[in-house]
């Protein structure tokens, strides 16, 4: 996968869980997480830290399940690419 293809799919999708991009491309949590990484220093997407987990205190769902993506690219810029 490339960063493009990542690109495009959180511009559609403008939320996920690392989960939901870990199913759609079938990579290691920790590859996506760097190619995030990527867009997240270009100001693209924005790591969200949820509210609550799921609900309990118990402290062991899986991570992915409760790490958060957005595309938050500025409209107002994209025209002048």
């Amino acid at each position: 996968m490339i960063l493009s293809e990542l690109r495009n799919y959180l511009k559609q999708q403008q939320r996920v869980t690392l989960h939901e991009l870990v199913i759609h491309f079938d990579i290691d949590p920790d590859a996506l997480r760097g190619m995030l990484g990527k867009w997240i220093t270009k100001g693209k997407v924005k790591k969200i830290s949820p509210d609550s987990g799921c609900g309990t205190s118990c402290c062991k769902c899986d991570p992915t399940l409760t790490e958060l993506y957005e595309w938050s690219e500025d409209q107002s810029l994209s025209n002048f690419k």
